[in-house]
């Protein structure tokens, strides 16, 4: 009985020692023309837990410099193909209509509640992000470098209203007015407590359990609903 009690009190202070230590996640990102490398490094219990991810460099193909995207080809634009119709809608429906309009809401609220609570938690210890861009036109490249002011203005804004900064960032945009040029690097720390990053998955895990939402109308379709009445 006394090496049980021996072994339960290890295993207590050891998922305590986890609970209270701190995850630091380092992130370096390098953009440059058609080359992008990302590595991702996470630090745990003091050090003694390491892990590093690294994304090897991405070139695109001089032969093919493009970009595939799929396309979605929507065949038969005759006017016998197209399917209408018209459904009645009674007041039962627009009222089933509401309630689930407020049960989504009340669904997306939750989700955004438990997010934002977890990100109060998150340190940013270190953040550093510098720009160099140039389009070959001075005119041009001066509006440009304006705009991408106003988008990092506004994503620090949005790092620093959910997440704690520790340290004011490092943020540079150098105009290149004679070449055609994208650089792009970032540099950033992160830390949170284990704890609060399990706190928040187990909120998560019972939310998505428990607080699916439950519509009470069908979808409209007016192309597979053969059995709704005419007008």
């Amino acid at each position: 009985m006394k090496w049980v009690l021996i072994v339960l009190a290890i295993i207590l202070l050891i998922l305590l020692v986890v609970i209270i230590s701190k995850l630091k996640v380092y992130i370096d990102y390098y953009h440059g023309q058609d080359n992008d490398h990302l590595e991702i490094k996470f630090k745990a219990l003091f050090g003694l837990v390491r892990y590093k991810m690294t994304i090897p460099m991405i070139k695109v193909d001089e032969n093919s410099p493009t970009i595939v995207v799929k396309d979605k080809i929507e065949k038969g634009k005759k006017e016998k193909n197209v399917k209408q119709g018209k459904r009645q809608v009674a007041g039962e429906d627009l009222l089933k209509g509401f309630n689930d309009t407020k049960q989504l809401v009340n669904h997306v609220l939750g989700l955004h509640k438990i997010v934002k609570k977890f990100l109060r938690k998150v340190q940013v210890k270190e953040l550093e992000w510098h720009s160099v861009v140039g389009v070959g036109d001075a005119a041009i490249t001066g509006v440009l470098t304006g705009s991408i002011w106003a988008v990092k203005s506004s994503l620090l804004g949005i790092v620093s209203r959910y997440m704690v900064m520790k340290k004011m960032p490092t943020v540079t945009i150098t105009p290149n007015f004679q070449f055609a040029v994208s650089q792009t690097a970032i540099k950033c720390m992160i830390q949170f407590r284990i704890g609060h990053a399990m706190l928040a998955g187990i909120k998560l895990l019972k939310f998505w359990k428990g607080g699916k939402p439950r519509f009470k109308t069908k979808p409209l379709s007016i192309l597979s609903d053969n059995k709704s009445k005419s007008i």
